[in-house]
């Protein structure tokens, strides 16, 4: 693993630390996310919801508030059209309940993955007929939808777009189009997700409405769950959004979102985004995954305590059906990377199964990516030949200009620079994988096939005390963005025995350095023992941690990476 030490400004780093009478290495961090000074520092350790962008400087809002009033003066029921996935599904739920709040009628609907694929199709189109809709709005998808608005239109069905992924250079001919990153949208933070611009749309609804614009608030629980889970940058509004939600989430005020965090074992407690992400959005997306993703709005937006319960079970054990599917899916796909990928020469990863469920396959790209550092496509074919796959990138590369350039073999494709959906034809598979693999092999170099950690800079464990603790706890909320620091500490000494503990999958140590000692777990690294047990210093790169056990508080180091000293 390389280490990449962080370089900010010297004479900015001396200036901060004199400005905020801190340790250097606390000055660093400080710069390193570009705070200039105590007054400019503000905003990010105290993020408030009046820091909220005008939800009104997002193109078309005016249009599709007035579109939405119109309908909800008809009592003409709108159809809220979501994603499958956590964030389209906390997206829907928010606005159905904050729709519902202002005297809409609303019908959420989420299409059935295996039936219907991603984004707007006509099966949903023909249900909103059949309910007699006159308005379908949709979160987190719709920005490459074409033929379905087009269909919608000839069915006299408006379409109001609510999305955050890339638009092509054409848009689909909706009554209105809501999403940052159009190139004629003057609004000035571009990386909400799909339920934050939905949540933007709400804001503008209540404002319209006469209704006091914190109204909508009580839902960013929600939208911190999409956020949180969709992976985007927490800076800016996610920051203060992601602030706020996590206080509702671990108050706990919908009864759905009660009994999840209890089987989860996170009930009345305070709640990071990375306990969203790895213990409560899986639950979310299960039902989707393996089923009907309904059962996520029903459960998110439920005010009936017994079906709350009923559902968070049933999503607990589609979840763990979901992991007994997706290590098939992993086993074989390794298998088959073992066997046929020439990892020498081809930089990307390009796989294809028939009938891998496609409720895994995102999780399997994942993975791939993960353990073999390179590009990741996952593709499943169906009975009919049309494969559906899901990409995962690495710094280095920008996945979306990837499948553009080999966009001339595939049906569709969507997503950002770090993850995509992607459709191809079977006959077309290998053209599409020599492609897609030559772009990668012409962009990326070996380098890149390095994984890297960022570090902050130098950390003496004697510097590890209360107040850098407490530096740490403001820092947050962490995620994409801002990270939780990573630091190295040079030349420590093993303390007493290393053991190795799981399955031999972990390591747990106690590291010296001068007269400070300190704990430290090292998980997946067992591979590292032999350095721990030679009897000389070693180099550590870690992120630092409060470990919670049996009701004590114990600080530790989480290694990333471990050497041995020059």
């Amino acid at each position: 693993m390389n280490w990449h030490f962080l370089n900010p400004d010297p004479k900015l780093v001396n200036q901060l630390k004199k400005d905020f009478k801190s340790s250097g290495i606390i000055a660093r961090v400080l710069a390193n996310r570009g705070i200039l000074s105590v007054a400019g520092s503000k905003d990010f350790f105290n993020p408030q919801l009046n820091q909220l962008n005008n939800p009104y400087d997002m193109q078309d809002m005016d249009i599709a508030t007035d579109r939405i009033v119109n309908t909800i003066n008809s009592k003409i029921p709108i159809m809220i059209y979501g994603d499958y996935d956590v964030d389209g599904t906390t997206g829907a739920s928010m606005l159905y309940l904050a729709l519902t709040e202002l005297g809409a009628n609303v019908i959420p609907y989420i299409p059935n993955r295996e039936k219907e694929g991603y984004g707007l199709s006509k099966i949903g189109i023909d249900k909103a007929k059949e309910l007699s809709v006159k308005l379908i709005v949709t979160c987190d998808c719709g920005i490459n939808a074409f033929e379905p608005v087009k269909y919608a239109n000839s069915l006299k069905i408006d379409v109001i777009i609510t999305d955050h992924h890339i638009p092509d250079e054409t848009l689909p001919d909706a009554f209105a189009i809501l999403n940052p990153k159009r190139t004629d949208c003057d609004y000035p933070f571009k990386s909400l997700c799909g339920g934050g611009v939905a949540f933007k749309l709400a804001c503008a609804l209540s404002e319209k409405m006469k209704q006091p614009v914190d109204l909508m608030y009580k839902y960013l629980d929600l939208v911190t769950l999409g956020t949180c889970a969709d992976m985007v940058v927490i800076k800016d509004e996610n920051r203060a959004i992601v602030k706020y939600g996590l206080k509702l989430l671990s108050n706990g005020s919908k009864p759905g979102i009660i009994s999840l965090l209890k089987l989860v074992g996170l009930e009345n407690k305070s709640i990071s985004v990375g306990q969203l992400i790895f213990g409560v959005a899986p639950k979310i997306n299960a039902a989707g995954r393996l089923g009907d993703a309904n059962r996520s709005v029903e459960l998110l937006t439920t005010s009936d305590e017994k079906r709350a319960k009923s559902l968070a079970d049933e999503l607990m054990r589609e979840n763990k059906k979901r992991q007994i599917i997706q290590q098939e899916v992993v086993d074989a796909a390794f298998n088959m990377i073992h066997a046929n990928i020439d990892l020498k020469n081809e930089r990307a990863i390009v796989l294809a199964g028939n009938e891998w469920h496609p409720g895994v396959i995102g999780i399997v790209a994942s993975k791939v990516k993960e353990e073999f550092h390179r590009p990741s496509v996952i593709i499943s074919f169906d009975k009919n030949g049309i494969g559906k796959g899901s990409a995962r990138s690495i710094s280095g590369l920008d996945l979306y200009e990837a499948l553009a350039a080999s966009s001339k073999y595939l049906v569709d494709f969507g997503g950002h620079s770090m993850a995509a959906g992607l459709t191809v034809k079977e006959k077309s598979f290998e053209k599409f994988k020599n492609e897609f693999t030559k772009y990668v092999n012409k962009t990326i170099t070996d380098e890149h096939l390095i994984p890297s950690i960022k570090l902050e800079g130098i950390l003496k464990l004697k510097d590890i005390d209360s107040r850098f603790i407490d530096f740490l706890d403001k820092l947050a909320p962490y995620g994409p963005g801002n990270m939780r620091p990573s630091f190295a500490s040079k030349r420590v000494e093993i303390v007493g025995n290393p053991r190795v503990i799981g399955n031999g999958d972990h390591i747990i140590f106690k590291v010296r350095q001068n007269q400070k000692v300190i704990s430290a777990i090292g998980f997946n690294m067992s591979a590292h023992y032999e350095k721990l047990i030679k009897g000389l210093p070693i180099d550590l790169a870690y992120v630092v941690e409060v470990n919670e056990w049996q009701g004590k508080e114990l600080v530790q180091l989480n290694v990333r990476d471990i050497k041995m000293s020059d």
